[in-house]
């Protein structure tokens, strides 16, 4: 495998993700929650990082970019969109965009909802992407800076990802979004199983991350808009996809 992952916490829920190209020997930071957790990531694999890869610029994504920087040398890159609230930002990227890190291609994806300028990387050869506050396990983020529509837009783009595509999310709040699927969904079985699931590795203290696009589409209520049982559970048979998914994400915000 060209890729090794280390994934662990920071702050009280946030995930901090060290990705390793092995051919190359380069690391990149996914997202900057907490400068010591990351200290310690790196010294347990011993890979030195050199880049820094952040999705959007809220403070518990960016607050350890200028330490690191400070003491790797590392290249700071974020949307074009958000770059004058993204602390030593190098480069700048929008949707279409390609970069590498060794030998892997990571796309830009555009996933504006929670923040306005919110990017997804796709690491296209390794089936991964890192979707930051847009696409969580079972949830979506809060939308603080768009309209519902705009969330809805940028998770049609990732629904669309391959079906194996791992996804990596900024925060460990799987177990309070299945609880909350099971309100809008509760004869799923398979969501059913996989909240037993997420309730016994929250048990453990384990992640419950990676997710799959697979496992999202077949669970997460959030990418489930056209579902038939849902629209009838929540008496919106004839709405439009948006505004069932506007209804979902109320409802949330409410739970």
């Amino acid at each position: 495998m060209a890729i090794e992952i280390e994934q662990f916490m920071c702050r009280s829920d946030n995930f901090g993700v060290l990705v390793h190209e092995t051919k190359s020997g380069e690391t990149a930071v996914i997202d900057a929650p907490e400068e010591a957790p990351i200290l310690a990531a790196i010294e347990r694999t011993g890979w030195r990082p050199t880049a820094l890869l952040i999705t959007h610029h809220h403070g518990d994504h960016v607050e350890a970019n200028l330490g690191l920087k400070q003491r790797f040398g590392l290249k700071i890159t974020g949307p074009k969109a958000e770059a004058a609230k993204i602390p030593g930002i190098d480069e700048q990227v929008v949707e279409g965009n390609v970069i590498k890190l060794g030998g892997e291609e990571i796309a830009i994806i555009a996933t504006p909802g929670h923040t306005a300028g919110h990017i997804t990387y796709h690491f296209r050869g390794a089936d991964m992407a890192f979707t930051g506050d847009t696409l969580f396990a079972l949830g979506c983020g809060r939308l603080f800076e768009c309209k519902p529509p705009v969330m809805y837009q940028s998770l049609k783009k990732l629904a669309a990802l391959p079906l194996e595509t791992k996804i990596y999310c900024g925060h460990e709040y799987t177990q309070s979004n299945a609880r909350f699927a099971l309100t809008i969904d509760p004869t799923n079985s398979a969501l059913k199983e996989r909240a037993k699931s997420i309730d016994k590795l929250r048990a453990e203290d384990k992640p419950t991350l990676p997710t799959t696009i697979m496992q999202e589409l077949a669970t997460n209520p959030f990418l489930r808009w056209h579902d038939p049982v849902i629209r009838k559970n929540l008496h919106m048979e004839t709405a439009s996809d948006e505004a069932m998914f506007a209804e979902i994400r109320k409802r949330k915000d409410l739970f």
